[in-house]
């Protein structure tokens, strides 16, 4: 009993596990599709608690053939979609994934994306670090929300 006691201890208290616990995904979901669409994105709050920034360099899902980090970025007044390398979740901070901004674009989709259901996606970090998340479908109003 005492060895399954300080089996379980060793294991909480390892950098591992509290490497797994400083980067969390919060509010996630992926737009639904209607049935012929071959794209859709993925979004969430990615949270660091932990003292240096990391920087998630890709996604996977198997609900796309084609995962790809992107940004929104306005050239005049057009607003363009285009591809980035990286993006950086700041230490001890969060890095917001939304409509017109940083996103997780899914590409040649498998299926449609039916609301109600959900999928898994797996961000990787710089470090290496893998990270998945239940993403819930969600129907939303299709365009960017502007503030004015």
């Amino acid at each position: 009993m005492k060895l399954k006691a300080l089996l379980l201890a060793t294991l909480v208290l390892s950098p591992i596990a509290h490497a797994k616990m400083d980067i969390m995904a919060h509010h996630a979901y992926a737009r639904a599709t209607p049935p012929n669409a071959a794209t859709s994105a993925v979004f969430a709050e990615i949270m660091n608690r932990s003292d240096s920034d990391r920087f998630i360099v890709s996604a996977t899902t198997d609900a796309a053939e084609k995962v790809e980090l992107h940004d929104v970025i306005k050239e005049g007044d057009v607003m363009k979609m285009r591809q980035v390398d990286r993006i950086k979740v700041p230490a001890n901070g969060s890095v917001e994934l939304k409509p017109g901004s940083l996103h997780i674009m899914l590409f040649d989709l498998k299926k449609p994306l039916v609301e109600g259901e959900k999928i898994d996606v797996q961000v990787t970090f710089a470090n290496g670090q893998k990270q998945t998340f239940a993403a819930p479908i969600k129907k939303v109003m299709s365009g960017m929300k502007h503030k004015h």
